[in-house]
């Protein structure tokens, strides 16, 4: 299934940010007088705008003289949409999108840097390694986290203990070898890998699990080529290579269901649409933290941030609206509200909120497992304009045989060039 909650799949596919010396407005826009009427595009589909909707409806109940109009915007052109809003300075009041839209469209002077309209709050609420992908070197946070996405594995304990597993596997080591083992069993897919698959957000994962990183902590250089990247881009072409896994997407939930997938590397939000899609599923599946590497756990989190045009009348109207997204009231309503619209879980940036999703406990004790070690993507500059050429590199590796310390070399020399 493809994510509708998250970054990047133009993603969240769109999860990516610069690091420019900041371009924003250096004052910020004066509120104008009277009610007001904001226009809010969402990145996602149309369900998750009617639900998002009703929250906003919910809200002009306690604010009358605030009128919220959300519109949904496709991931497949919404980035084009907001960067023409950003530098015509005319379109919508709030727009939510990809973790690295805030920084790059912020940088254009396009949105409002939310610290002048006090956010303490809500970087208090938000894990450190998000807070870190949305904000720019200079400090500035022109979009905060709006939700969050990250991998988890799902998997049907049923033809793992077919297959003489006694759980999950917990290691890369692990996995290559129940791979082997449910293949023999007579499961015709035992892994597959979604969200953006076959790109660079679930090698990502293993990139972390290396103990490798896309830049310096500082952004001075690409540090994609290192030893930990080679080892973590050999194994992850690995399971393309010799383990069968698809390199198209996969409907996870469908193949859970009729049995020919046995384990699934996908997003999040994925917990709840199992059910959804396929209630005569329900209690047979469970979910884990993806196996660890050499380095330890590690997940690439993704999601979307939500932030204010710098040309909105009304930037302290906009931004109240945002400060109460982070309310219990707000996320327990969104919760409920994605779920019956979309079939999916949304998850808030709030950790302390897992307990309130209407899902499994083991779910809600892998999320908040796995939310202790996620990280986001890089907010160094020209991230944003590399992605999609590391991704070839990457590619290469599996589809051309390339030595994956030439690849990842070359694909340093591109992210090096984009930092100047």
């Amino acid at each position: 299934m493809r994510t509708r909650l998250a970054v990047a799949a133009a993603a969240i596919t769109a999860l990516v940010a610069g690091c420019t010396t900041s371009g924003g407005s250096e004052e910020p826009a004066q509120e104008a007088e009277g009610p007001a009427t904001l226009t809010f595009w969402n990145t996602g589909s149309d369900e998750h705008a009617a639900a998002l909707q009703a929250v906003a409806d919910i809200y002009k109940q306690s604010h009358p003289d605030v009128t919220i109009k959300v519109q949904a915007l496709s991931w497949d052109d919404g980035h084009a949409k907001v960067l023409t809003a950003a530098t015509s300075k005319s379109g919508p009041d709030i727009i939510s999108g990809g973790m690295s839209w805030g920084i790059e469209f912020g940088e254009l002077g396009g949105m409002i840097d939310l610290n002048s309209q006090d956010i303490a709050s809500i970087k208090q609420q938000t894990r450190p390694e998000v807070l870190k992908a949305i904000t720019s070197p200079d400090g500035a946070v022109y979009g905060v986290s709006f939700d969050n996405a990250f991998y988890l594995l799902f998997y049907r304990p049923d033809l793992l203990q077919k297959a003489g597993l006694s759980g999950p596997p917990k290691t890369w080591e692990e996995l290559t070898a129940a791979i082997t083992k449910l293949k023999a069993a007579g499961v015709k897919t035992p892994l597959v890998e979604n969200w953006n698959t076959f790109e660079w957000l679930p090698w990502f994962n293993w990139l972390k699990q290396a103990g490798g990183s896309l830049y310096a902590d500082d952004c001075s250089k690409a540090t994609i080529d290192s030893d930990q990247a080679v080892l973590a881009t050999a194994t992850w072409a690995e399971q393309f290579r010799e383990y069968g896994v698809p390199k198209a997407a996969t409907d996870s939930a469908a193949g859970l269901a009729n049995g020919e997938i046995a384990m699934a590397i996908d997003g999040s939000w994925v917990a709840n649409a199992i059910d959804a899609a396929h209630p005569q599923l329900k209690g047979k599946w469970q979910v884990a933290a993806l196996p660890t590497g050499p380095a330890g756990a590690g997940t690439f989190v993704g999601g979307r941030i939500i932030g204010v045009m710098s040309y909105t009348r009304f930037p302290k109207a906009a931004t109240e609206f945002i400060k109460w997204t982070y309310t219990d009231e707000a996320i327990q309503l969104l919760q409920k509200e994605v779920y019956n619209r979309a079939g999916e879980l949304w998850l808030s940036p709030r950790a302390d909120q897992i307990n309130t999703l209407n899902t499994t406990d083991n779910v809600k004790q892998t999320l908040a497992t796995t939310m202790e070690t996620v990280s986001g993507p890089p907010n160094c500059k020209g991230w944003e304009v590399s992605q999609a050429e590391v991704t070839k590199k990457l590619q290469a590796v599996v589809n051309d045989g390339v030595d994956p310390k030439k690849a990842l070399g070359e694909a340093a020399t591109i992210m090096n060039n984009n930092l100047k």
